[in-house]
Formats: structure tokens, C-alpha cells, sequence
């Protein structure tokens, strides 16, 4: 440091509540006041929104969230319709099965009948 030139003060740059910004000492700005801190629990989340909160809290983001609102609902949907796919075809497996044994019964004459006799003898056996 020069002895010839003045002490420095340190100056702050601070922004007024106007929105423009000035210099002002340090010694004179008003003590900084902390906002009250605020804990949230998981637990006071209502049940629906639980996993929203988890995802926020933990920084995962709004993607994850709105994912989850959009897939969501979609999935229940798809495996609903695969599921009444499968149903419809189960059921018709069954009625062309039943029509296919109704046919060659009627069809078969003496011989099906014959066949259709054994069968049931066999199944008498065991």
C-alpha cells in the first residue's frame, strides 16, 4: 500500500427496493434478515400428490411429474385394452372350440358316435 494515497473503505453495492442499485458502506446497511425457515413433510402431503412432492423436493423436476400425470394414466389404459383383447380372444377360442366338437359329433354319424363312445369309456376307466 502507498502511504500517500487515502485509506480505502470497503463499499458494497446494494440494490434499493426500486430496483436500482448504489453504493453504500457497509457499517451503515441494516442487519440481513433471515426468513423464517420452513420444513416440510412428506407425511402432511395428501395421498395423491405424495410422489409429485418426493420428485420436486428431490430435484428431479417438473419432466418426472408431468410424465408421471401423462403415462400414468395412459399405461392403466393400454393394459386395460390388451387385456379385454386377450379376453375377446379367449372367448372366441372357446366358442369355435365348442362349435368344432358340436360339428363333428353331428357330422360324424355312426362312426363319431362310435369314437365319441369310446372316448367317454376311456375316460370312465381311469
Amino acid at each position: 500500500m502507498d502511504p500517500h494515497l487515502p485509506a480505502t473503505r470497503a463499499v458494497t453495492v446494494v440494490q434499493l427496493p426500486d430496483g436500482t442499485y448504489t453504493y453504500a458502506d457497509p457499517a451503515n446497511l441494516p442487519a440481513p434478515q433471515t426468513p423464517p425457515q420452513v420444513v416440510q413433510h412428506i407425511h402432511h402431503a395428501p395421498p395423491d400428490r405424495t410422489m409429485q412432492r418426493i420428485a420436486l423436493g428431490s430435484g428431479i423436476g417438473a419432466g418426472t411429474v408431468a410424465a408421471g400425470v401423462y403415462f400414468g394414466p395412459l399405461l392403466v389404459g393400454v393394459l386395460t385394452a390388451i387385456a379385454a383383447n386377450l379376453a375377446l380372444l379367449a372367448f372366441l377360442a372357446a366358442v369355435m372350440a365348442w362349435g368344432v366338437v358340436t360339428v363333428v359329433k353331428s357330422v360324424g354319424g355312426d362312426e363319431g358316435k362310435a369314437a365319441s363312445k369310446a372316448v367317454s369309456r376311456a375316460r370312465r376307466r381311469r
